[in-house]
């Protein structure tokens, strides 16, 4: 019987230590630099084979005669030889710039009415009661809906668009704040308030904080749904004074039948969407999960 315990006193020694070995791993951050080499194979190569894929696909219909007329399918040689016109004529920064100047404007505006309205919807009852099932609908809305309404109420110009943006952006990050919040353990909640943090210092010191993750997801979706309504806004509201977005490029590309020009504009948008997701986006959530002990850097 004795020798019973002392195994399992042995046991439960034994489990203690390798769970404080594996506390103390989590809290331990890897300061040492991973090699080139092991990022390489493991974060840029497999991308790079996609879309190697993806061309060489594209380029064996083209050969094969699949789709054997070129107004249909280009080459992508031919897309290319448009792509390196645009940026030998000082066109190609300017279509980027003319987009992703509006969408990050217009995303930033939806972030301050947004986190606001989030926030009360998540923490007022009856303003959650009253509002929620319609931020829930104009998230669902498809933002091409709001084109027409905007250009009646507000006419041909940037104010359109970056009306656009907010009613395509603004429930979605509204929406994220909310899921985020409704996560917030309630013991975080009790322990503010035992130790005095209440009303805006409880939401600006506990809630948010602890929210971090849903709204991140929240500002993610917002961007995607604000670049999504950018784009459906410089398609079909066309104007000189506007000038020439990856949109309006897109819809020049299909009045004139130019599927290069199509095919050009499609690649752009979809270069900026990813790079603004790895450049902005996706750092920001790794930071957010890193400190909650999600992540482990390596």
């Amino acid at each position: 019987m004795a020798s019973t315990d002392s195994t399992t006193v042995a046991k439960d020694g034994s489990d203690l230590e390798g769970l404080e070995a594996g506390l103390d791993a989590l809290e331990t951050r890897q300061t040492h630099r991973t090699p080139f080499r092991q990022t390489f194979v493991e974060k840029i190569l497999p991308p790079l084979l996609a879309v190697a894929l993806v061309l060489a696909v594209w380029q064996a219909l083209v050969s094969f005669k699949v789709v054997a007329d070129p107004t249909k399918l280009p080459a992508p040689s031919a897309v290319w030889d448009v792509v390196h016109t645009a940026w030998l004529q000082g066109e190609l920064l300017g279509y980027i710039w003319t987009s992703v100047s509006r969408g990050l404007l217009g995303f930033c505006f939806a972030l301050l009415i947004g986190t606001p309205l989030g926030l009360l919807v998540a923490r007022v009852k009856f303003i959650r009661a009253a509002l929620g099932p319609i931020l829930s609908g104009l998230q669902s809305l498809p933002s091409v809906a709001w084109v027409p309404p905007a250009v009646i109420w507000l006419g041909l110009n940037n104010s359109m668009m970056y009306a656009v943006i907010l009613l395509g952006a603004v429930p979605s990050i509204a929406n994220g704040l909310v899921s985020g919040v409704d996560q917030v353990p309630p013991l975080f909640l009790r322990a503010g308030r035992t130790l005095g943090a209440t009303g805006l210092k409880g939401t600006w010191h506990i809630v948010l904080p602890a929210a971090l993750p849903g709204y991140v997801a929240g500002l993610k979706q917002g961007w995607a749904f604000s670049w999504r309504s950018l784009m459906a806004a410089e398609i079909i509201a066309s104007f000189p004074d506007l000038g020439v977005g990856l949109g309006q490029l897109l819809e020049n590309g299909r009045n004139a039948s130019d599927m290069a020009m199509v095919f050009e504009a499609i690649l752009l948008i979809l270069i900026v969407g990813i790079a603004i997701d790895l450049l902005i986006f996706s750092p920001l959530e790794r930071w957010v999960l890193r400190n909650r002990g999600l992540l482990v850097k390596s």
